[in-house]
């Protein structure tokens, strides 16, 4: 059995499984006894503990991870260093990895694979933007929960970006079937070598196909510096043309034509989903020699055989002389007649195409009456209004002849949505609604009173308010309420209302307060439930045991008042014949009860007031000890 499971870590995190192993760390799950949480713990492993290197890329994980908050991002909760044992407590994702669900569907919808990269892009423009490069991305490291939310974990090789730099040992060479080719020959590794990465996870998940394969890791580093990948089309031919150029220009061996940022693959992403007809002019890899002889060879044999095709099927009766005379001419008059029509043999001069990009549609097709300005398509765009042309198949400043045709697409407007009121919400849920209507957002998390753990607080902008695509909401995500400590004092000794006051100002709530004969002075505390000087959150409960009032015993009446279910401070009061004598700010749903006792002789009428209301009243008879309740408007307070 593993030697951590049942044990409680800095007397705090209960392991109580094992989720994960790992070369170099395992991973358990844990409870969190003060935050009340699950959480998973990343152990390193014993043996590597006098290992400098695995050592300083596992401190090196909790310091990039404590830098980045975005949703896409497993959080880091806390870290600990010490010569036995070393750990970081992380978010527990109850979910599988993207790895074991592409195993699972084998070839993924390309819909659902846009879907998944897209949030993995954003979260690495998040740790881009902070200087972190992870250098280890593959679906192994990305967690899938139920709802289609990626994580991305596992920065156990990440550097800062403006850190001395590293070459890549045999050992960070793991990952082999998704490394960059500058990664695999040990050079510079940045930002973009995230970015090729992500270009061969597109691949895997569109094609079920890694691009590289062999039998060694050195033999698939070789091919990641030196082969071409065949296109993904040929494997899958549902993908759309678009996304085959935005995968493959992403998995460019030269980093300077990859995509530069996270941002700009984004950006194409964005542009692929508005139209996923569109055809980016990435033209890249040439085809290989052997493929085009294969072509060529096929295209003569194709040739031949329609020859032979034509000689087989040649006419075997002569045609009348006369009808072919006759047939000759009219082609010979038709043939001229076009020739004099279309002139194809006069010289159409050149010119410079226009810039239409920014332009009224109508404005451009008046403006320039020389091109055939043709609309290609329409779609909402984050920047361009209603009939602006956000895109021209041929580029402006380019020599075309006079007339040409211009295809453009234009702007059906922003798009905007309308926010609603998220509070109480769970965080996936808010982040799925902004996703699916291509909203950017952030996430803060605060401590909050009443709104449980990972559920939504509020956003900015608040509810109602219209926002299109480039605005981002921010999304105020409830980390539970903030846990308080308070040491306890000794009241031992002290007469009871003082007692009362010593605690309170202590930030501890009296509960059960027993009386018993002895020969102290009456209402002294003569013991309590909590030992002084031991630590315990805010609000905790304490009981005492005080000496009995004798006289005041045989003419007092307890009474325990049901309070309702209510999260808002109010105001008791108890009234006996008319007169106030017990006043006290309670929060119904924490107290539960109200607890009281009057003083009085013979027969009188209990009023209990809530927030200044009736609420209960009793009859009591002070000789007899007992109370019958008379009214009861409870029911009226939520109770």
């Amino acid at each position: 059995m593993d030697r951590y499971i049942g044990k409680k870590l800095d007397g705090r995190y209960e392991i109580k499984e094992i989720i994960g192993v790992g070369g170099m760390a395992n991973v358990y799950k844990a409870y969190d006894s003060i935050d009340d949480r699950v959480v998973a713990v990343k152990i390193l492993r014993d043996e590597h503990m006098e290992n400098d290197e695995l050592l300083r890329r596992f401190r090196n994980e909790s310091k990039a991870i404590a830098v980045l908050s975005h949703p896409n991002i497993v959080k880091v909760y806390d870290v600990s260093f010490n010569e036995d044992i070393q750990y970081i407590v992380m978010e527990h994702i109850d979910g599988i990895t993207l790895k074991e669900y592409i195993e699972q569907q084998k070839v993924l919808r390309w819909k659902e694979a846009v879907h998944f990269t897209v949030q993995i892009l954003r979260a690495l423009q998040h740790a881009h933007d902070k200087g972190i490069v992870h250098r280890d991305i593959k679906p192994q490291n990305i967690m899938l929960l139920e709802d289609g939310t990626i994580k991305v974990a596992d920065f156990g090789i990440a550097r800062f970006a403006r850190a001395s730099q590293h070459t890549v040992t045999d050992k960070a060479i793991g990952s082999v079937h998704y490394i960059s080719p500058e990664q695999a020959k040990g050079e510079t590794t940045d930002e973009k070598s995230d970015i090729y990465s992500i270009g061969v996870m597109l691949y895997e998940m569109t094609t079920g196909s890694l691009p590289f394969d062999a039998d060694s890791p050195v033999s698939v580093a070789l091919k990641q510096i030196q082969s071409q990948p065949k296109r993904p089309r040929a494997i899958n031919p549902d993908i759309p043309e678009g996304l085959e150029d935005i995968t493959i220009r992403a998995m460019q061996k030269d980093p300077a034509r990859r995509y530069q940022s996270a941002a700009e693959m984004l950006r194409d992403i964005d542009e692929f989903k508005r139209d996923p007809s569109i055809s980016f002019e990435y033209k890249y890899s040439e085809p290989e020699t052997e493929n085009i002889s294969k072509e060529v060879s096929n295209t003569k044999k194709k040739t031949k055989k329609i020859k032979d095709e034509q000689v087989r099927n040649a006419p075997v009766v002569p045609v009348l002389t006369g009808i072919t005379i006759a047939f000759i001419v009219v082609a010979i008059v038709f043939v001229i007649g076009i020739m004099a029509m279309v002139r194809p043999f006069e010289e159409v001069p050149d010119t410079t195409a226009p810039e239409l990009i920014g332009m009224d549609i109508n404005e451009a097709i008046k403006k320039y009456s020389g091109f055939d300005i043709v609309i290609e398509s329409s779609a909402f765009h984050e920047q361009y209004d209603k009939d602006i042309i956000y895109d021209q198949s041929v580029k402006g400043g380019m020599t075309v002849k006079e007339g040409s045709t211009i295809k453009v697409k234009i702007s059906s407007g922003i798009q905007y949505f309308s926010l609603s009121d998220y509070a109480n919400f769970e965080e996936n849920q808010v982040y799925k609604i902004l996703s699916d209507n291509e909203i950017e957002f952030n996430t803060v998390t605060e401590y909050h009173d009443t709104i449980p753990e990972g559920y939504v607080i509020r956003t900015e902008p608040g509810a109602d308010t219209q926002v299109d695509s480039g605005t981002v909401v921010v999304i105020y995500v409830s980390a539970g309420a903030k846990t308080t400590y308070t040491q306890v004092p000794d009241v031992r000794n002290y007469r009871l209302e003082d007692a009362k006051m010593i605690l309170n100002a202590a930030g501890i709530r009296i509960g059960h307060v027993e009386r018993v004969d002895s020969n102290k002075e009456s209402t002294t505390v003569l013991s309590q439930s909590l030992t002084p000087g031991s630590t315990v959150t805010n609000g905790t409960l304490i009981d005492l045991v005080i000496v009995m009032d004798k006289e005041e015993e045989k003419n007092t009446v307890e009474l325990m008042i049901p309070l309702p279910n209510v999260s808002d401070p109010v105001t008791m009061r108890a009234d006996l014949n008319g007169s106030t004598f017990a006043t006290e700010t309670v929060v119904p749903s924490e107290e539960q009860y109200w607890e009281i006792s009057a003083l009085g002789e013979g027969l009188g009428t209990l009023s209990i007031f809530y927030n200044g209301e009736l609420y209960r009243a009793y009859s009591v008879d002070f000789t007899e000890k007992t109370t019958m309740m008379v009214t009861d408007n409870s029911e009226n307070f939520g109770g």
